[in-house]
């Protein structure tokens, strides 16, 4: 049973989802358009054993849809002049300075091109549940290429160069920044590094059938996530308590949608202005647009956002989103004026362009 609001007019996304949750174990949608929700709804089960319905508190962890959302954090201290995108990384963090990473700039670190997609020689796994370790041990290698010179998606990493980029920059970390100054005042339910009191909420995932279909099998792409320590293991208590800037934000779709309302306006949240035009302008500045060294598709890499070249995200390639692990999915269209939100619990093998999200976001635009 499909529960939540749609608006008038927007009838057929309701009928989309109730006509795909068969395909689902739980999810949820939401839109928001020109600052008003339009649509907010959900249904199925928030656990494997089908006894615990999927509810307006539900939350669930996003994976890489958190990336996009980590980058606003980086573009609010970089409007507040705390983080230079085209000053070198290691002017922030002279660790990180060694095997020729000395030039790569922040906002090339961001566009996944410092040559960090993960660890080639083997790593104890845990070691991505101590990010200050992790970090300093991601500083310490010597890239996969040549850092600025082509992209190379890093899954897992990024959110470890980001935190310690953020932490460097402010005091704070990404996760303690969007909830003071974003997520708290704006009153949207969303976390990086979920405090225990919250887990009851989170719905138990169920992983995919098959792995992703990726192109041949390079030390890039083994780094990233074809070994066994490319990740931790995920959804116990520390994973989620600790921040993960690129693979653990927790939220439902409403969230997703709330924060990803930055790329559809111009830096606004329901009108209250999170980001400057110019900061804006810079996050969404392309950085790299081309054949990616571990996703197998040509990508247009923005400030930490993925611009809407595939039309991954709707029909408008002025768009911009990220999608997560397993299906979910965040983006913003300013020509439209539309941001969304697709979160759901039973992974597919899907890299991007989860078929199920794609027929939600037809189904949307069709109402606009």
């Amino acid at each position: 049973m499909v529960e939540g609001y749609v608006a008038p007019g927007f009838e057929r996304v309701r009928e989309a989802f109730a006509a795909g949750l068969s395909e689902e174990l739980g999810a949820g949608f939401a839109a928001v358009r020109d600052g008003e929700v339009v649509v907010d709804i959900w249904g199925g089960w928030a656990d494997r054993a089908q006894t615990k319905p999927w509810t307006r508190e539900t939350i669930v962890p996003v994976y890489s849809t958190t990336k996009a959302i980590s980058a606003i954090v980086m573009a609010w201290l970089h409007d507040r002049g705390l983080l230079e995108y085209e000053a070198p990384t290691a002017k922030l963090w002279p660790e990180f300075g060694v095997h020729g990473k000395d030039k790569v700039t922040v906002a090339q670190t961001l566009a996944h091109m410092a040559g960090l997609p993960g660890f080639i020689n083997p790593i104890d796994p845990d070691l991505w549940l101590d990010p200050p370790a992790c970090a300093a041990a991601l500083a310490a290698l010597e890239p996969l290429w040549e850092p600025g010179t082509a992209s190379g998606y890093h899954p897992m990493s990024w959110g470890y160069l980001v935190g310690e980029m953020a932490r460097r920059a402010s005091g704070r970390s990404v996760g303690t920044i969007l909830r003071e100054e974003i997520c708290a005042p704006l009153g949207i339910d969303f976390q990086i590094g979920t405090p225990e009191s919250e887990h009851h909420r989170a719905a138990e995932m169920k992983k995919p059938t098959r792995p992703g279909d990726f192109n041949e099998i390079t030390p890039a792409l083994k780094a990233a996530f074809f070994s066994p320590w490319a990740a931790p293991v995920r959804g116990s208590a520390q994973w989620r308590r600790i921040e993960i800037p690129s693979a653990n934000g927790h939220g439902g779709a409403l969230a997703v949608a709330r924060l990803y309302e930055v790329y559809a306006t111009g830096g606004l949240i329901g009108g209250s202005r999170v980001l400057s035009q110019e900061a804006f302008d810079a996050l969404t500045k392309r950085r790299f647009k081309g054949e990616d060294l571990v996703l197998p598709f040509n990508v247009d890499w923005r400030t930490g956002v993925i611009g809407n070249s595939n039309r991954f995200y709707g029909p408008n390639v002025e768009a911009f989103g990220h999608s997560g692990a397993g299906g979910s999915v965040g983006f913003g269209d300013p020509v439209a004026g539309v941001s969304a939100g697709y979160v759901m619990n039973k992974q597919s093998h899907h890299i991007m362009a989860d078929p199920r999200s794609l027929k939600l976001i037809e189904a949307l635009y069709s109402c606009l």
